[in-house]
C-alpha cells in the first residue's frame, strides 16, 4: 500500500473513485498550489511637457489615465492649465510574478462633459522597472508620448509629441494583502531578502469528517463529493476528493515553515462539482471553514478536535457536518518566537510610507482577484468560488448581521469597564459596608504611599491573569454563531446580505432597505453629534464664547492652582477621595456642580443648518 510520502500519491488513483470518468480523475486528486508572488507598483505623475491640444484656444484640463491589466487609476486634472501641466501624484497597482502585462499610460484632456481627447500615449514593460525595498526615492525618468494621427483616412504614428516625467518603481518593502486583514496568514515584505529566518513549523493532519450533508443529487439520492482546501502564506493545499461519502476519511499530512505567530491558517471543505462531467457554470459548494490562530496553539502539543462546519445560507446558518484536524506547531527557538511580539505587525514602508485605508481595501480586492484567476488556472483549478471563500473576499460589504454582531462585540469588551463602574457606585452607596470600610482603609493607604499604587496594580493584573489560567481554551476556538449573531438574523437581513452588488432585488425591497438604512444612519449620526457637542464644550471652556462662563472657570482654575500650590497633594487627593465615597446620607439625586455647569456650555450645534 502507498502512502502520501510517495511521489506517486498525487496521481494515484484511490479506490473510492472507481466510478469516475476518465474526464473526472484530474479533478479529484490532490495538490500543493503556491500563490503568485506579488507587488506593489507606485507610479508616481510628476509632469508632462510640450501638450499639443487640438484647441489652443482653450486652457487644457489634463489628466493622466493609467492602466495595467483590469486595474485603471487615474490623477486629478492638473490645477497648472498649461501645456506644461504638473501632478505629483502617486498611482498604485497590484501585479504578479511573471510580469505579462505592461503599464499602459495616456495623457487626456478633458474638453466637455464625458468628452476627452488622447494627447498622448505610452507603454512601459514592468520587466525593467527599477525595484525598490526600501524608502530612498528611485530615478525619475522622461518618457515620450506617441500619438495617432488620421491622415486621408489612415492611422498614422506621430512620435515625441510630447513628453512625460515619471517615477516608477515595484514596492519590494510592502507585505501585498490579498486575505481579510483580521485573519492575515502571512505578514512578510514582498522583497525575499527583507524576510528574517523562520520562527517554527505548522502542521496539519486533514483526518477525516462525518455527518455532512447531502450538498446535490445523483440518481435521485443525495451525495457529497468532499474535498479540503487548507491556505497558510503562500502555500495552498488541495486534498484528495473522497467519491459519495458523508464520513471521508483523508488522513492526509501538510507542513508549513512559520515566520510570524500571529497568523491564521484557514481550511475550508467543499464539495466537487465537476467529477462527473459538471456543467461549465456550477460551482464547488461551501461545506464549511475553520480558522486556527497559530498564537493560541501551545507549542510542540498536538490539538485533534473536531471542528463544527458552519456555513451561513439566505435562509440562515446551518451545521453541514464537523471535520476532524490535528495540528502542531513547533518552535525552533522560544527566543526568537518570544521577540517577534515586540516587532511590528506589517514590514516597516507600511508606517514610513503609510497607505490609505480606501488604497488597501481597493489593492486587496485587486490581488484576491489576481490570485484567484492564476490558481484557477492550475490542474486540477482551484476554482474562483472556492479562493474567494478562503480569502473572505466579501468581508468588507455592508451587512446588517455583521454591524449588530460588531456592536455587542465592542459592548462585550466595555462590558468590563461597566461592571467596574457598577462595583464603584456600590461602594459608594454603601450597599456592603465591610466593603466600602475596606476600601476607604485601601484608599488612604495608596494615598499616604502612592509608590504603592503602581506595583498594587500589576499585582492585582498577574492574580488576574494566574486565577483565569485555570479557565484557558484547551482546544483552538472554533467559528461562533452567537458572537457573529447569526441565529438571530432576520431572514430579510439575511437576503441583504447575500444580494449580489450592484443589488439584483425589486425597487421595493431596495426602497425599503434603504428607508432602514437612512434610519439606522440617522441613530448614528446623532450619536456623533453628541460626541462632537461635548468635545465643543470642552472647548469653549476657555473660548469665551460664553463670557460669564469662561470667566467662572478661569477664576476657578486661578484659586485652585493658588491652593495646589500651598497644599500637599496627598491632601487634595485625600479629600477628593473620601467626598466621592461619601456616604449615601450626605448625597443627593440631582447632579453635581460641575455636571450642571458642563451642561450648560455653548456647543456649535445652534450653528448648523
Amino acid at each position: 500500500m502507498g502512502t502520501q510520502a510517495d511521489e506517486a500519491f498525487p496521481d494515484a488513483w484511490h479506490s473510492d473513485a472507481a466510478s469516475v470518468g476518465p474526464d473526472g480523475v484530474t479533478n479529484i486528486r490532490s495538490k500543493v498550489y503556491l500563490s503568485p508572488k506579488l507587488w506593489y507598483v507606485r507610479v508616481n505623475v510628476i509632469e508632462a511637457q510640450d501638450l499639443v491640444p487640438s484647441d489652443k484656444g482653450r486652457f487644457p484640463e489634463v489628466f493622466v489615465k493609467a492602466v495595467l491589466g483590469n486595474q485603471a487609476l487615474r490623477t486629478r486634472i492638473s490645477p497648472s492649465k498649461t501645456i506644461n501641466p504638473m501632478w505629483n501624484e502617486d498611482l498604485m497597482f497590484v501585479v504578479a510574478e511573471p510580469f505579462e502585462e505592461p503599464l499602459f499610460l495616456s495623457v487626456e484632456d478633458r474638453v466637455g462633459s464625458n468628452k476627452d481627447e488622447t494627447l498622448g500615449n505610452c507603454v512601459i514593460p514592468l520587466q525593467v522597472v527599477q525595484r525598490r525595498l526600501d524608502h530612498k526615492p528611485v530615478n525619475s525618468r522622461w518618457h515620450n508620448l506617441e500619438k495617432h494621427v488620421i491622415v486621408d483616412g489612415e492611422k498614422k504614428e506621430m512620435k515625441f509629441a510630447s513628453r512625460i516625467h515619471l517615477r516608477i518603481c515595484l514596492e519590494g518593502g510592502y507585505h501585498v494583502l490579498d486575505e481579510s486583514t483580521h485573519c492575515s496568514s502571512d505578514l512578510r515584505p514582498t522583497a525575499k531578502q527583507l524576510w528574517r529566518p523562520n520562527i517554527g513549523i505548522l502542521e496539519l493532519g486533514i483526518l477525516s469528517a462525518h455527518g455532512l450533508m447531502p450538498m446535490k443529487t445523483k440518481d435521485g439520492r443525495g451525495t457529497t463529493d468532499a474535498y479540503c482546501v487548507a491556505k497558510y502564506g503562500q502555500k495552498w493545499i488541495r486534498t484528495r476528493t473522497i467519491v459519495d461519502n458523508f464520513m471521508p476519511r483523508w488522513n492526509e499530512q501538510y507542513t508549513w515553515e512559520v515566520f510570524d505567530p500571529c497568523t491564521v491558517i484557514t481550511i475550508g471543505v467543499f464539495d466537487n462539482s465537476h467529477i462527473h462531467g459538471g456543467a461549465g457554470g456550477a460551482k464547488d459548494a461551501r461545506i464549511g471553514k475553520v480558522r486556527i490562530r497559530l498564537s493560541t496553539l501551545e507549542a510542540d502539543r498536538v490539538y485533534t478536535h473536531s471542528y463544527p462546519l458552519l456555513v451561513l445560507h439566505s435562509s440562515g446558518v446551518k451545521k453541514t457536518g464537523e471535520v476532524q484536524l490535528a495540528v502542531r506547531f513547533t518552535c525552533s527557538t522560544l527566543i526568537n518566537m518570544l521577540h517577534m511580539y515586540s516587532h511590528p505587525l506589517l514590514p516597516k514602508m507600511h508606517y514610513i510610507h503609510p497607505l490609505s485605508v480606501i488604497q488597501l481595501d481597493s489593492l486587496r480586492h485587486q490581488a484576491m482577484q489576481i490570485v484567484s484567476v492564476r490558481l484557477s488556472r492550475a490542474e486540477p483549478p482551484l476554482r474562483k468560488e472556492v479562493v474567494e471563500y478562503m480569502l473572505d473576499v466579501d468581508s468588507h460589504m455592508w451587512s446588517m448581521r455583521r454591524s449588530k454582531a460588531n456592536f455587542f462585540r465592542i459592548m462585550g469588551v466595555l462590558s468590563g469597564l461597566i461592571a467596574v463602574g457598577k462595583w464603584f457606585d456600590q461602594i459608594c452607596n454603601w450597599r456592603n459596608p465591610i466593603t466600602t470600610i475596606l476600601i476607604h482603609i485601601l484608599f488612604i493607604i495608596l494615598v499616604l504611599y502612592p509608590e504603592l499604587i503602581l506595583p498594587t496594580v500589576f499585582l492585582y493584573l498577574f492574580l488576574i491573569g494566574i486565577w483565569n489560567y485555570r479557565w484557558r481554551p484547551l482546544h483552538p476556538p472554533h467559528m461562533d454563531t452567537r458572537l457573529s449573531h447569526a441565529n438571530a438574523a432576520h431572514p430579510d437581513e439575511l437576503d441583504e446580505e447575500f444580494d449580489t452588488f450592484p443589488t439584483s432585488r425589486p425597487s421595493d425591497i431596495v426602497r425599503m432597505r434603504y428607508d432602514r438604512l437612512r434610519s439606522i444612519g440617522g441613530r448614528v449620526q446623532t450619536v456623533i453629534g453628541d460626541l462632537a457637542t461635548q468635545g465643543e464644550r470642552l472647548q469653549s471652556l476657555l473660548s469665551w464664547r460664553d463670557p460669564r462662563a469662561t470667566t467662572l472657570f478661569v477664576t476657578f482654575c486661578l484659586i485652585a492652582a493658588i491652593v495646589l500650590y500651598v497644599t500637599p497633594f496627598q491632601v487634595v487627593a485625600l479629600l477628593i477621595g473620601l467626598y466621592a465615597l461619601r456616604h449615601p446620607r450626605f448625597r443627593h439625586k440631582l447632579p453635581s456642580v460641575p455636571l450642571n455647569f458642563f451642561r450648560r456650555l455653548p456647543a456649535r450645534s445652534d450653528s448648523m443648518l
